[in-house]
């Protein structure tokens, strides 16, 4: 799949709900619906506050000059080999200078630092469970429920039944102080994208990627 458009599938769950990015999510949609991408597309993805600058971050890293090549959005929602080639220093400099995280966080950032010294990367999941304070539209602070929605999660099909989806998945949870993915339920998924390939042709076996209640892609197991 065209890198711009695979982005879009994760960026349309938080959009959808008015949490990341421009007041577009009938447009981003229909971009997605149509399978057809153009500088407006790109004008638009480029407005999401948080997601755009990772992209270019890891892009520029990797000497990669399309923040929007397919590489660099696996590496950032689901994560590959690129996230290898992130130099610390770098990554520090872009969570203050590209995110402006030192000044939204205040004292917390030094437990952001932390998570530097111990090799974090700028993988989605990095920001949503170690930037405790949501930096989209709604800055506020994490809650279990936004973690475990924010989250790219996956899950096995295990019904496609019209405009849903059930999934097996392992829910995100919380005891003594330690975040830990529980034992798998069945979770029911309204198919909010439609297309003509992928999301509208899941099985029961396939595996998919989920971002806030939203099917995005059909994974392998080495992805998931």
């Amino acid at each position: 799949m065209d890198g711009i458009l695979r982005c879009s599938r994760y960026a349309f769950g938080p959009n959808r709900l008015h949490y990341c990015g421009p007041d577009a999510n009938r447009e981003i949609g229909a971009y997605i619906t149509e399978k057809e991408e153009d500088p407006g597309l790109t004008k638009l993805l480029k407005q999401f506050e948080t997601m755009y600058p990772y992209l270019r971050h890891i892009a520029e890293a990797n000497h990669i000059r399309d923040p929007f090549d397919e590489r660099v959005v696996e590496a950032y929602w689901l994560g590959n080999e690129l996230l290898e080639h992130i130099e610390k220093k770098k990554f520090y400099h872009h969570l203050i200078d590209g995110l402006n995280l030192k000044k939204k966080l205040g004292r917390s950032f030094a437990l952001v630092e932390a998570k530097l010294e111990q090799n974090a990367v700028p993988h989605h999941s990095f920001h949503v469970f170690d930037i405790w304070k949501r930096t989209g539209h709604l800055e506020k602070a994490h809650t279990l429920e936004s973690m475990d929605e924010c989250r790219v999660s996956w899950g096995t099909v295990t019904a496609a039944e019209g405009p849903s989806i059930t999934v097996k998945m392992r829910p995100l949870l919380y005891a003594n102080g330690k975040l830990y993915l529980g034992e798998e339920v069945r979770k029911k998924i309204n198919r909010k994208l439609e297309a003509t390939y992928d999301i509208e042709q899941l099985a029961p076996g396939d595996l998919v990627s989920i971002h806030w209640s939203v099917p995005c892609e059909k994974i392998t197991p080495t992805q998931a």
